[in-house]
């Protein structure tokens, strides 16, 4: 009988290694992510080679400096996996596009800033109000603007700029904005060079600004092995960026050419875990609820449709057997 039990264990393991490692190794795909500091587990996770170590010998990766440009890439079908921040992936499944948020891998209340050009005559959030202020529109840190904006009973909406994050430090550093808005590290690289200083985060809000990963539901459906293990990839990468910060922040300044003081101040303003629990739900459920009521949406996205937790459970349990 225990004879039996082995010869069956050992049959189903070497089927596992033989069909199941197998196919989830010759699948291809495409992951884009994020040159943020709330993106950084996904930065390690590639620099690191955790997704090759997972066994996945058909990633492709693209790296992009916003959201919206990963959904886009996810949308016209470049992509399989994208990250974007809670606007971002509340505005997509608001529009029922066949995507599934599989987890969140980090975030932070405070980690979205607004920096004001020294000699602007910013002094508070009121003082923005006729200001140049730019802000990458559709992402996260417009969603938080708006809703610090809302908080103040202030319109802000005549006075944004739509820009990346890459070109705000330049508007900033020559005067062609008076503030920005954006997610780090771009706050703390304006600190360090000298063009700005704080005015206020966007913390405060009933939002935990997480940044989310998605995956095309169609290839979810269809290579559920490999959605496992690029979890699984991104969970071992929030553990060394927990075990070794210092190694992390040097990851990201190398990659990005940011100086590392600039990014370890970054990192202060983030956490890094891959989960979806109830605190990120309900902050996601907090800003959809926003969104429609200042009619950026038409109606609220049922998250219980749109988020799956089970690959995660899977990932989990097979990082712990």
């Amino acid at each position: 009988m225990v004879a039996g039990i082995i010869l069956v264990l050992v049959a189903g393991y070497f089927l596992y290694q033989r069909y199941i490692i197998q196919e989830t190794s010759s699948v291809e795909f495409v992951f884009v992510y994020q040159d943020r500091v709330a993106d950084l587990a996904s930065i390690v996770a590639v620099r690191l080679g955790y997704f090759e170590d997972e066994g996945l010998r058909g990633v492709k990766t693209m790296m992009f400096h916003s959201g919206p440009a990963c959904v886009e890439a996810l949308v016209y079908g470049k992509a399989d996996f994208g990250t974007m921040g809670d606007t971002t992936a509340i505005l997509i499944a608001a529009s029922k596009q066949p995507l599934k948020i599989i987890a969140t891998h980090g975030g932070g209340e405070n980690r979205h800033r607004i920096i004001a050009r020294y000699g602007s005559g910013i002094g508070s959030v009121e003082d923005l109000v006729g200001k140049k202020i730019a802000v990458k529109k559709g992402t996260s840190t417009h969603g938080g603007l708006m809703l610090l904006a809302k908080k103040y009973g202030l319109n802000l909406d005549p006075y944004l700029i739509d820009l990346d994050p890459s070109s705000q430090l330049t508007a900033l550093a020559s005067g062609a904005v008076d503030a920005i808005v954006a997610s780090e590290p771009t706050p703390s690289i304006a600190e360090y060079k000298g063009y700005g200083y704080e005015v206020a985060t966007l913390g405060g809000l009933n939002n935990t600004y997480p940044i989310l990963l998605a995956v095309r539901s169609e290839f979810a459906r269809r290579h559920p092995g490999v959605v496992v293990k690029v979890l699984s990839a991104l969970i071992r990468a929030t553990r060394f960026i927990d075990e070794h910060p210092a190694e992390a922040a040097g990851i990201l300044a190398n990659l990005t050419g940011i100086p590392v003081d600039a990014v370890r101040n970054a990192m202060k303003y983030h956490y890094y875990n891959v989960a979806m629990d109830l605190e990120t739900i309900k902050s996601l459920e907090s800003m959809a609820r926003f969104l429609k009521n200042i009619g950026k949406i038409e109606e609220m996205p049922d998250f219980s449709m749109i988020i799956d937790i089970s690959y995660l459970e899977e990932a989990y349990r097979e990082l712990s057997s």
